[in-house]
């Protein structure tokens, strides 16, 4: 598995899980991420590996998954610069660098959502589904809607440094939980 086979979670000290948020096994979060209020990230079967500066917002559940056989696993991988809105769903899948997947969206096993990709709020990104570089997918069945401007573009990595920057204030005790 990407985290390593850990058999606990392995949390960067410049990384931020707010109090409630659970970590079970194989579970790395990288440098300047977060993981926020009453998320549940369970690498039981497989591993979870969340890059830097990624933010896993507000009771998001992330999991992996494994063949009946037991013989293969997949993991869940999220890279750098990524947002995850509230209550997402990623299961067995790849969230590339610098993505967004909106709030109540669901990603399920092996779909891939590449760098500067979108999903937007309640979608369902269906199995082995790509959403391509600086596309939209929307709906449920998710689907392609259009390409996203520069603008668009622009407001994922703000998206990612303004909940790094939030992080920081909570772990600096400037924000009181």
């Amino acid at each position: 598995a990407v985290a390593g086979d850990l058999d606990s979670p392995l949390v960067h000290k410049d990384a931020f899980v707010a109090p409630g948020a659970t970590l079970i096994q194989n579970v790395s979060v990288g440098e300047g991420s977060s993981i926020w209020y009453n998320c549940v990230l369970r690498g039981d079967v497989a591993g979870i590996r969340i890059g830097k500066n990624t933010n896993i917002q507000d009771a998001t559940v992330i999991h992996v998954s494994s063949s009946k056989e037991g013989k293969s696993r997949i993991d869940t991988v999220i890279g750098d610069g990524v947002t995850v809105g509230h209550m997402a769903l990623l299961h067995a899948c790849t969230i590339e660098d610098h993505a967004f997947v909106g709030m109540k969206a669901c990603v399920m096993d092996g779909a891939i959502i590449k760098t500067h990709g979108m999903l937007a709020a309640g979608a369902l990104l269906t199995p082995g589904k790509t959403v391509g570089s600086g596309e939209l997918w929307a709906g449920s069945p998710a689907k392609l809607m259009r390409k996203l401007s520069e603008k668009e573009i622009k407001n994922i990595y703000s998206s990612a440094n303004d909940y790094a920057d939030l992080a920081k204030q909570y772990q600096n005790g400037s924000i009181k939980e």
